[in-house]
Formats: C-alpha cells, structure tokens, sequence
C-alpha cells in the first residue's frame, strides 16, 4: 500500500512558511446552462508545493522531451492555485517540462492561453474550463495536431478532442451535503417545518448542475411534504446561481432575500451553498443581515482556508473535501498511459495502487459528442469534529495552536 500522497509534503511543509490556498459512480443529473465568464484577464503566478508527492506510474518514454500543457480557470480562488500547483509538480516529478496558465476566468484569455499551448507543441493538455460550451474551436485545433486532451475537474462539452475526463463524482458531492442536511434537523423524525434557502454555482461550469441536483435530490421529498421550505420561492438552478462562484455574488443575493422574507423575523434553519466560495459570502450576508439568533446551518465545499476558520469558529456548519493532490495523481497516472501508446480503463485504477478510492466511469457524463471516459474520486465531509481526522492526520493542512487549519505546499 502506498503511502498516503502527501505524506513527503508534511515534514517539509511543518517547517516552511505555509500558503493560502475515486467509490461509486455519479449517478447523471441535469446539465446546467452556459453564460460567459466576464472577469478581467490579469495573470498572476500560482503557490507551488514544496516537495513531490508519489505516483506509481511509469515514466512515459523521453518523458523529459515531452512538455505537459496545463490550463487552470483562475488564480483568484484558492481552489486552483492548489490544483495547478499539484498538477506542476507531479508531471515534473516524473520527468516532464510543464507549462501552467492560469485565465482569470476571462473566456477569450483561456481560449488564447490554449492556442499558445498548442503552438508550443505540447504533449498532452491538462484543461479545467471556465465556460465547459466555450473550447470547441480551440480543442479541433488540438486533436488536429494530435494533442491529447484531459478534460479536468469540469467536464468540457461539445468536443470530441476529449481523451478522458478526470474529477470527484460530482453528484455525491451535492448529496452529502443533502445528507448532512437531512441527519442534522433529523427530518425523518422531527415535525418541522424548517425554512432552507439554496445558493448554487456558475451556470458555465457543468459540475454546478450535478452538485445542486444531487443536494435537490435528497431534499425534494422533505420539500413536496412540506417539511422542509423555501419562503424565498426560488428552487431551480437558474434562480439560485451564482456567477463565476463568486462571493460577492452570493453575498448580494443572500441580503437581498434576507431582506425580503426574512426581516420579519421568520427563522431560517439552513442556507445550501453549493461551495465555499459562495458559502462565505453566504455567511457574510447572515452574520449582518439575519434578524433571527439561532444557528444556520450554512454547507459548503472544498476546505478553503477561510471557511476552515469559520467551522472552527461554529458560523459555517460543514465542507465537502475532494483531495485535489490526489486527482493530480490520477490525473498523471493517466496521462502517461496515453503518452505511452496505452487506451486505458478500468485496470489503470488497479494497475497504479492508488490509496484512495476511485471509480472508472463510462455511463454518466456525455459531452453532447459521446460518454467522455471518467475517472471519479470521492469527496470527505468534513466538520468541526473530524478536522483533524479528516484534514490534518493525513497531511493536507496543518493546525496551528489556536486549532486553525492553513493548507501544506
């Protein structure tokens, strides 16, 4: 059994100065609509780890002639400055160059940062896209100079220059949240009525849909019962979206239905966000503007650093980890097969010896050409009373004396 994947980063980070920031199948849900990201296009150099974490790939053939493009939305959210820093150091720790771009969620920009790419002739693409409809021009170009594509972490659409798809199982992200929203006001017993309130993602962004309707799917019946309500009204993913997952987004939205059903003193009991990001300006919006004294339970997901310190300090409730260090190894495990000639599938799970769980996928997620081939980890829920199981023990964050948590590279 390998050694958990950061376990080499743990005793080099405990001494550096620390930086900000595969089980069952997904079941399908409904894709959600595509809009333009309409962010400036800035760049700004991503946090890189500090030493290699393990893959039990081989080397892929004169691994060091071969350059691996990876392109990354943003570098404003923490969430990707840890991904394209993992992603870096994996390939290079096998012996290849890379090249990371980050796009600032500006459309054009990544469509651009992809054409420089392929003009560099690279190897393989690594993509996580803004606007999953927007590459489709781009990516012919690519699968006609015979670059291979990894669509990661979102699912790019209407392509066929996509080799395989590499992410969490989306959907199960979305259902513990509805799962823990369930246990913790005890719905199948408890009499009710709890008033919720739902805060989805970026309509460009294909896992949106998937996490909000995997967190819907677990309420909807407490919903049509009338145990559970939403005084606000809105229900479907075009209402309660959130553009670029943005927090002031999210945060100007939430005051205006604070405002609006709340100021009465009509108790809310829990506020669904569909991710961090959104859940602190979610968070934001109730520590100043919610007129009730109680508890709201406010859900999030990635165990951004912020909102790492505010499960400790009891305002945001819960996070869903997906271990990104994790689907880099993957997502390198993969890319050398495809570099050495290889069409892999179910045997590259077992062939690589991962320590964590991983599905091999050819059912749930068609891109408008085609089932893409995925490879789904599985996310942790995380609270205040498993963080240090959940996040420190394995050496993913660090806790410093006051029980705070700050990510290790």
């Amino acid at each position: 059994m390998r050694k958990r994947i950061l376990s080499a980063i743990v005793s080099t980070a405990m001494a550096a100065s620390l930086l900000a920031g595969c089980g069952g199948a997904a079941a399908p849900a409904a894709e959600a609509p595509a809009a333009e990201s309409k962010a400036p296009a800035a760049e700004a150099p991503a946090a890189e780890s500090k030493a290699p974490a393990e893959s039990a790939a081989p080397a892929a053939a004169d691994a060091g002639d071969k350059t691996i493009g990876i392109a990354m939305p943003t570098n404003s959210l923490e969430r990707w400055n840890r991904d394209g820093s993992f992603l870096k150091e994996q390939f290079e720790s096998a012996g290849f160059k890379t090249e990371l771009v980050f796009s600032n969620n500006e459309i054009d920009q990544q469509v651009s940062d992809l054409e420089n790419l392929i003009a560099d002739n690279v190897s393989l693409l690594v993509v996580a896209a803004i606007d999953g409809e927007s590459l489709s021009t781009v990516l012919k170009d690519a699968k006609d100079a015979g670059i291979p594509v990894i669509s990661y972490d979102r699912l790019i659409m209407n392509t066929d220059a996509i080799s395989y798809y590499v992410s969490f199982d989306n959907y199960t992200v979305g259902k513990l949240q509805g799962e823990f929203v369930r246990d913790a006001l005890d719905l199948d017993n408890a009499e009710g009525p709890f008033n919720i309130e739902f805060t989805a993602g970026d309509p460009a962004d294909n896992n949106a849909g998937f996490f909000f309707n995997g967190a819907v799917d677990v309420l909807q019946p407490y919903i049509d019962s009338g145990k559970l309500v939403v005084p606000s009204g809105q229900t479907s993913f075009e209402q309660v979206a959130t553009q670029q997952w943005d927090t002031q987004n999210a945060l100007d939205r939430f005051q205006n239905i604070l405002g609006s059903y709340y100021s009465d003193g009509t108790k809310l009991d829990v506020a669904l966000c569909s991710n961090d990001s959104t859940a602190l300006g979610v968070a934001q919006a109730i520590q100043s503007d919610y007129a009730g004294d109680n508890k709201v339970i406010i859900t999030g997901q990635d165990g951004d650093e912020a909102n790492l310190a505010n499960i400790v300090d009891g305002i945001q409730t819960m996070s869903v980890y997906k271990a990104v260090a994790n689907e880099a190894v993957a997502t390198l495990d993969l890319g050398v097969a495809i570099l050495n000639g290889e069409t892999p599938d179910a045997g590259l799970i077992d062939a690589a010896g991962w320590d964590f769980e991983c599905a091999y996928d050819t059912s749930s997620y068609d891109n408008g050409t085609g089932i893409i081939p995925s490879y789904l980890l599985v996310p942790t829920v995380v609270t205040k009373d498993n963080l240090k199981e959940a996040l420190v023990d394995p050496g993913y964050y660090t806790m410093d004396d006051k029980g705070y948590l700050h990510p290790v590279g």
